[in-house]
């Protein structure tokens, strides 16, 4: 008589394996991540087909992204509990059907809880990415692997306004903003034709999912995030407030609770790593800047320059292709620890270009040509950045750790991303687009220090 291992081997498949198998898993990244983003161009036409009241508009948004920060710490741990592969499987079938079920949606409730459904299955994908990768490679392959995430992550990011324009102004076959959810579709299938290549893979020693901590992280992540999402924060109402302060609460309630449970959702030992905590810290504000920024060089070409959404979409394509020139040097060159003051340098370079671009001219009903080499030198930058950061930040863990780290690199991913367009998008709001750039500038500023302690 036979039992079944609790613990399946991860060693390497067969070479020709494992590269379309890392397709596919970049492919699920960038297409969770896109649909973070893709939408927020897209929505005003969302609004204007389906009808609905104004704040729906923010919701088409929100309701994606709020369950997919909150969920994602327990699907990195289910990922260590009932394997990698099958949840990451189980997670792009459901992204599939309510990608289609987004586009055929008739009324904005029911597409704002097909937007939920998203949300909840990228939670259960996009943590497992890492865990696979490491399951599959091995010494300098899994650096160059590890290191091809991050690329992917800042594309997926700046893509998404670009390709949201440029599908809902082109109104292929009369679809308008419903291509921008169709287009997941074929890139869905594409992934679970790849899937059969990925190896299963879980935590070495099989453990509990830690209910409390589950309800404790996603009650406190979600009290932190709703009141931030779609709002201006000089106009947050005192009950929004309360809940920050209540969230902030739950989450020390959380941190306390960790410590003392013998199934933690949160390996412990993560941070007796020297380099994790500052990296929660680093990706938080990194990804700040990031999202915040592309909210006001969005929000000021279509508010104040007059352009349209296909002009304000295409404008970030200086980034995109900044970002993915750097990011193929530095995955060359093996994402050395020392391209990340490089990377951030010139990210500094270009948001105070941006500065001075925003502050010298006044005059706001014109496009601003100088803006596009900032961009662009924004974009280098992050290229330089991300790959050397994820291959640092994950390549010590152990491999029970990897389900908690993942869950956690996200969602502070996620906070920093909604922090950002809260803070930045309040700062334009309120003040001007110089001023948003200068925050942007302090933020890389602090995201710069914590990485020294990495």
């Amino acid at each position: 008589m036979t039992t079944t291992p609790t613990h399946i081997p991860t060693a390497p498949p067969p070479y020709p394996s494992r590269w379309p198998a890392l397709l596919a898993l970049l492919l699920a990244e960038a297409m969770n991540l896109l649909d973070a983003t893709i939408v927020q161009v897209a929505a005003p036409a969302v609004h204007a087909g389906l009808g609905g009241s104004l704040s729906d508009v923010q919701w088409f948004s929100t309701a994606y992204t709020l369950p997919f920060a909150v969920l994602l710490i327990t699907g990195g741990r289910l990922g260590d509990i009932a394997g990698r592969r099958r949840l990451f499987v189980l997670g792009v079938t459901f992204f599939t059907a309510a990608s289609a079920a987004c586009a055929l949606a008739p009324t904005p409730d029911l597409l704002i809880a097909f937007r939920a459904v998203q949300g909840a299955a990228a939670a259960a994908i996009v943590p497992q990415t890492i865990g696979l990768i490491r399951a599959m490679f091995e010494g300098d392959e899994l650096s160059r692997a590890l290191g091809s995430i991050g690329p992917v992550m800042g594309l997926a990011a700046v893509c998404g306004p670009v390709l949201g324009g440029v599908l809902t102004h082109a109104d292929l076959f009369g679809l308008s903003w419903r291509a921008v959810f169709l287009v997941n579709v074929p890139v869905a299938l594409a992934v679970l034709a790849l899937s059969p290549k990925l190896p299963e893979n879980r935590a070495p020693h099989r453990p509990a999912l830690d209910w409390p901590g589950t309800a404790l992280a996603g009650t406190g992540t979600g009290l932190l995030v709703y009141p931030l999402i779609g709002t201006n924060l000089t106009e947050l109402p005192p009950h929004d407030w309360v809940l920050l302060a209540l969230g902030l609460l739950t989450l020390t309630a959380f941190a306390l609770q960790q410590r003392r449970t013998a199934a933690p959702l949160l390996e412990p030992t993560l941070f007796t790593h020297r380099s994790f905590p500052p990296a929660l810290a680093t990706s938080t504000a990194f990804f700040a800047v990031t999202n915040g920024l592309t909210t006001v060089v969005v929000l000021q070409l279509q508010l104040e320059a007059g352009q349209g959404v296909l002009a304000a979409g295409l404008s970030l394509t200086p980034w995109s292709i900044g970002l993915a020139v750097s990011s193929w040097l530095s995955g060359r060159r093996g994402a050395r620890r020392r391209m990340m003051p490089y990377g951030l340098a010139l990210v500094l370079i270009g948001l105070t270009a941006a500065v001075a671009v925003y502050a010298t001219d006044t005059t706001t009903a014109r496009y601003p040509w100088p803006l596009l080499p900032a961009l662009a030198l924004v974009g280098l930058g992050a290229g330089l950045f991300t790959p050397a950061f994820f291959t640092l930040a994950l390549k010590p863990l152990r491999p029970q750790e990897v389900g908690s780290a993942a869950g956690a690199l996200n969602a502070v991913q996620q906070l920093g991303a909604t922090l950002g367009v809260a803070v930045l998008g309040s700062t334009y709001l309120d003040g001007s687009a110089a001023a948003a750039c200068a925050v942007a500038v302090a933020l890389t500023a602090l995201c710069w220090a914590t990485s020294r302690r990495m």
